[in-house]
């Protein structure tokens, strides 16, 4: 075992317990009422690089949730590395869910159950483990830039980017939030699909009238708002949205047992939509119902309802303009509605696709360091996910490296219930992280 090795087992301990405290941090960026967790997460953050000896640790604001800033500085000469992560998580979901408490973390048969344990606040740990190694003296300068509202969109980067561009300028860019291909298999992202999503609201009557009156004479506003998001796709399931962008798949084969076991797809239940598997996750645009608001089912009653909404979101490909797709959008949800339903949009998120190229002497010292530290090659994969600050750093830094790294694996469950992460991988994943930074040193 190399001495960078021995390191990194020595302050693994710290680093999960570390991670312990800030699950048990309810730091959910999308409900107000946890506001002050995401602060208090905000704090105990920074509470950590300060601990490490950064020399300066600040808060940086944008106008939304707090973002933790840490320096290190390095030798005179190397390069600045930014190392990346997100404090705030998803809401839990049905909590009787979950097989143990959402924010009391629990160790299972090798895997840290808890909301956030994997996306991200593994990541978090993950930066503390590796400059943890090097005793807050890494062998080059180290910028640490933790957000607290990714899981909202990051509507505050933009802000952060332009008032912080000196702070946030780095030759190399570490951002651990994507997955890896398959536990003890790592991966790096070079490509991830943007977003674009809205709030459609249809009208069809002034107010609510008695079904069995009129009935089948005027139209109700939720079949109304069904029938408009059914043409969302085709009835393969391709999106059937005009003008949005489609890309080239790589030869990689994803397994339908692996898709299966991964997605719990009911049986008999088809995948949907035309081409190999990576090609429909990674390289064509997706359109979701994310939800609908309308009368429950609880208090229905035999009413026409007047209005009704629902929020879509679409998944785009590298290459596609996200303004251009959120235009699209609109344009086809006000197109089709039947009828002649009245149509209301309001736009939501809006965040780039990006593509990555891992060439050149920085892009091999990162591959060396996860050959050696997982024992196989990293594939290079792409993301179905959106993670903002990807294109924003790629595009305001391009003779930066971005490297798009991972602490989950696809059995880590991110936003779903019973999230977890692989303790063994996530070792591995230190390891990987700290040979890298002594590797951009030479």
């Amino acid at each position: 075992m190399t001495n960078l090795a021995w390191n990194v087992e020595r302050v693994l301990p710290s680093a999960i317990a570390d991670l312990h405290r800030l699950i048990s941090i309810p730091s959910i960026s999308s409900m107000p009422e946890h506001d002050a967790d995401v602060a208090a997460c905000a704090d105990a953050v920074s509470g950590l690089f300060r601990d490490l000896g950064a020399s300066e640790v600040k808060l940086l604001d944008g106008g939304g949730k707090p973002a933790v800033w840490a320096n290190f500085p390095g030798p005179e000469g190397t390069p600045t590395v930014l190392l990346y992560a997100h404090y705030d998580v998803q809401p839990t979901g049905d909590t009787d869910a979950w097989t143990s408490p959402a924010f009391e973390p629990t160790e299972r048969d090798g895997r840290l159950y808890a909301r956030g344990s994997a996306d991200d606040k593994g990541g978090v740990a993950l930066h503390v483990a590796a400059l943890r190694v090097f005793d807050g003296k890494p062998p080059v300068g180290v910028k640490v830039f933790i957000e607290g509202e990714e899981e909202v969109g990051s509507p505050s980067m933009p802000t952060l980017l332009d008032r912080y561009r000196d702070e946030l300028a780095a030759d190399v860019y570490v951002v651990a939030d994507s997955v890896n291909w398959e536990v003890g298999k790592p991966s790096l992202t070079t490509s991830l699909r943007g977003v674009a999503d809205c709030q459609v609201t249809v009208s069809t009557l002034a107010e609510g009238l008695h079904s069995g009156q009129f009935g089948g004479v005027v139209p109700d506003a939720l079949t109304a708002l069904c029938r408009l998001l059914a043409t969302l796709h085709d009835d393969a399931g391709n999106v059937a949205i005009e003008g949005l962008v489609t890309g080239t798949a790589p030869d990689l084969d994803y397994p339908e047992d692996r898709l299966l076991e991964e997605t719990g797809l009911l049986e008999g239940v088809s995948q949907i939509g035309d081409g190999s598997v990576v090609e429909r996750m990674w390289f064509k645009p997706a359109a979701s119902v994310l939800a609908i608001d309308a009368t429950p089912v609880a208090k229905a009653s035999n009413t026409l309802i007047p209005s009704a909404r629902a929020k879509v979101s679409v998944r785009l490909v590298p290459g596609q303009d996200p303004a251009a797709a959120a235009k699209a959008l609109e344009e086809h949800l006000r197109r089709n509605a039947p009828w002649g339903a009245h149509v209301d949009v309001v736009a939501g998120q809006c965040g780039a696709p990006g593509r990555i190229t891992l060439e050149g002497e920085r892009a091999e010292a990162a591959k060396t360091a996860f050959r050696e530290a997982f024992g196989v090659d990293a594939v290079e994969i792409g993301c179905g996910g959106s993670i903002p600050i990807v294109a924003e750093f790629a595009d305001r830094n391009p003779d930066a490296l971005v490297l798009v790294t991972a602490v989950t694996d696809p059995n880590s469950r991110m936003h779903g219930i019973d999230e977890s992460l692989d303790l063994g991988d996530f070792a591995k994943a230190a390891l990987a992280e700290t040979l890298l930074l002594n590797n951009l040193a030479g």
